[in-house]
Parts: structure tokens; C-alpha cells; sequence
């Protein structure tokens, strides 16, 4: 299969590439600059789509940058890098002679409203509550593609979990420097998952041509894990103690109050149909997944 990836050389995009290739597809990466099984998004825009199988959306910039002031100019960045991308792969599939036989989109669980104790399924209502659910909203909306012979896969994603980047390279020096904790009260949900485990479900995806539609991207364990504990099981896992808890008002200050949400709130996700699908994940386990990060 000839796999057109955007978003491609990012976290997820390496560890999906590698599993693509290991069975054996072709992978062209769509990214700002062109080059060797590259091209630009430019190129793209122009030429439409190359010849390939299967498309798959990646792109985004990383909305839990600290490092980026939550104003008006990074939000527009945030929205456009996955709503533009997506627009623009989705024309050039509209518009290709021949047309890709699947289409996937990774966006997140923020479409779901957090709640301590609500459970969200991939049928559950959400995405018009607050700024993330919208644009998760406007970014499905934009993955859209009316008729047609490719067949749609959404997939929302949680907090992805892995070596070498996402939110393991955020939090790895404060934790193995022992000054590592929870966050604000440390009861709020924490929907995540494995990046091999989401590299795994959208190759599921692209490889089984009877799926389409919406698929939960957590694990199976995500609905009974807290910050809290993440937090115990991290620290376990690097051998350090998790005694420093990070007080909500500082995770504000850095932050700002409408990105914090996404720290201080969650949702309990289960993905059923990603279950149903016959996906067996290969880190069901918050334990095993963490120490497999960490060796």
C-alpha cells in the first residue's frame, strides 16, 4: 500500500512511518519542505495528490508548548495547522482522478466535555462546549469528504505516551529529578495511550477496509486513570519519588486559563469501537506501558 502521510516526520508520524513500513508499505511524507519520499505542502496545493492507497492527517502544532503565550496568534496556528492541513489533504482527495481507498484523521478526545465521572464512548455527544471541543469540531468537519469511494476514519486520540517526545519528554527531567507531581487536585481523568498502540489502530484502520467512521484512540485501562495516577506510576516506573504537586494556580499562570483545562480537567474515554474492531492493544496496562517508555 502507498501511504501518504502529513504531519509525517513529527512524534506519532516517526513511530507510524516505522510500523507502516515494517509491513511492508510505501510512505510519502507531506511537510513543509520537499525532498526524498517528501513533498511540501506547497507542491501538494499545486499538483494535488500523488499517486497512493491511503492518506493519513498528522499535522499539528503541540498546544502544550510553555515555551508559547496563549494568545490570539498561537491559537490561530494551533487551528490552522490541523484544520488548514486537513482541508487542504481533503480537496486533493475530492480532486484526485483517482482516489485514495481510505482517509484517516487523528484528532483528540477534547471533543468530549470533562467530567469526573461521565463516560464517554465514540457515540457520545460533545464538541461545542469550550475552545478545544470546537476545534476538534471544525477540524472532523474539515476531514469531510461528501462522495466519493474513500472510505473515512476519525481517530480521537489521548495523551500520547512514548519515547522521544509528546508528554513523556515534558515531564521525564522534572520526575527523575524527584520534583515531579500532580497536577492541581490529581483526581481529574487521564485519557491516554501507547504511541505504538495509536500507530497500531490507524494502520488497523488503513488494513481493514470494513472500518470507517469514529474510533476512540485510548486504552482500555484510560477510564481508571487519574493524574494522580499517572503521577505514582511514572515516578514508580523511574524509580523516583512524586512528591511536589503542581498547584492549579501555577498551571494557569504558565499556561493561560483556557489551555490549563486541558491539564486540570479530563474526560474517561473507552474505545469501544476501537475494541469491536477486533484492535488488541499492545499496552492495555498504564504499568507496563510506562516501564516500557522508561527502560
Amino acid at each position: 500500500m502507498r501511504v501518504l502521510v502529513g504531519g509525517g516526520t513529527g512524534f506519532v508520524g516517526r513511530a507510524l512511518t516505522h510500523l507502516l513500513q515494517s509491513h511492508g508499505h510505501e510512505v510519502t511524507h507531506v511537510s513543509r519542505q520537499g525532498g526524498k519520499n517528501r513533498i511540501s505542502w506547497e507542491e501538494l496545493s499545486r499538483l494535488g495528490l500523488p499517486q497512493c492507497d491511503a492518506v493519513v492527517n498528522l499535522a499539528g502544532e503541540n498546544v502544550l508548548n510553555p515555551f508559547r503565550r496563549w494568545g490570539d496568534a498561537f491559537c490561530k496556528e494551533v487551528i490552522s495547522s490541523r484544520v488548514e492541513t486537513t482541508k487542504t489533504l481533503a480537496k486533493a482527495i475530492a480532486d484526485a482522478d483517482q482516489p485514495p481507498n481510505a482517509w484517516v484523521v487523528v484528532t483528540g478526545v477534547g471533543y468530549y466535555r470533562p467530567s469526573p465521572t461521565a463516560e464517554y464512548t465514540e457515540d457520545s455527544p460533545g464538541g461545542n462546549f469550550d475552545f478545544f471541543s470546537r476545534l476538534v469540531s471544525s477540524w472532523e468537519a474539515a476531514a469531510l469528504i461528501p462522495d466519493g469511494p474513500t472510505r473515512g476514519v476519525l481517530v480521537r486520540s489521548g495523551v500520547v505516551l512514548g519515547r522521544g517526545g509528546g508528554a513523556i519528554s515534558q515531564m521525564l527531567w522534572p520526575f527523575w529529578l524527584g520534583l515531579g507531581g500532580p497536577i492541581g487536585s490529581g483526581h481529574q481523568p487521564f485519557p491516554w495511550i501507547h504511541i505504538q498502540d495509536l500507530a497500531g489502530i490507524i494502520c488497523h484502520a488503513l488494513e481493514n477496509e470494513c472500518l470507517q467512521g469514529v474510533f476512540n484512540g485510548v486504552s482500555p485501562s484510560s477510564p481508571e486513570t487519574s493524574n494522580s495516577t499517572f503521577t505514582q506510576e511514572f515516578a514508580a516506573a523511574l524509580g523516583r519519588p512524586a512528591l511536589l504537586p503542581m498547584p492549579a494556580w501555577v498551571v494557569r499562570a504558565v499556561f493561560g486559563v483556557e489551555r490549563a483545562v486541558m491539564l486540570l480537567e479530563g474526560q474517561k474515554v473507552v474505545p469501544k469501537r476501537t475494541l469491536e474492531s477486533g484492535y488488541r492493544f499492545i499496552f492495555p496496562d498504564l504499568s507496563a506501558a510506562l516501564k516500557d517508555i522508561v527502560a
